[in-house]
Formats: C-alpha cells, structure tokens, sequence
C-alpha cells in the first residue's frame, strides 16, 4: 500500500492531459510517485543534518528535489 491515494494519482495524471487512466496507470503512477517522494525526503534530511538542524524545512526539499533531478 503506497501513502498516495488512488484519487490523488488519477488527479495528477488527468492534471497532466489524460482523458482516462487505467488502474494499471494509476498503480504504477501511485509507486513512481512515492518512489521519488522517498528519495526526495531521504536527500532532504541529511541537508537538514549536515545543517545541523533536525528539522527539515522547505529549501532542503527544493534543494534535494533539483539535485536529484541534476543526477538522473
């Protein structure tokens, strides 16, 4: 079970242009989602800890999120 509702990748992918999406789609969209949402969160707290902070705030997010994106 993935923390992204079914309701909520549907949204995203008809946000995106989809006049459908299949339940196989949306399954696959929910894990891809929640895949990147892991790592994101995994690269924001170690910048909040190399910052010596515990808590994670919205830069370190943003700053993980470009990094990744640079890397892929």
């Amino acid at each position: 079970m993935t923390e992204i509702s079914e309701a909520a990748a549907e949204r995203m992918l008809k946000k995106a242009g989809a006049e459908r999406a299949g339940d196989d789609a949306v399954k696959a969209m929910q894990e891809i989602l929640e895949n990147i949402a892991v790592k994101i969160g995994t690269r924001a707290v170690t910048l909040a800890k190399h910052a010596k902070r515990k808590t994670v705030r919205a830069e370190d997010v943003e700053l993980a999120a470009k990094q990744l994106q640079g890397s892929e």
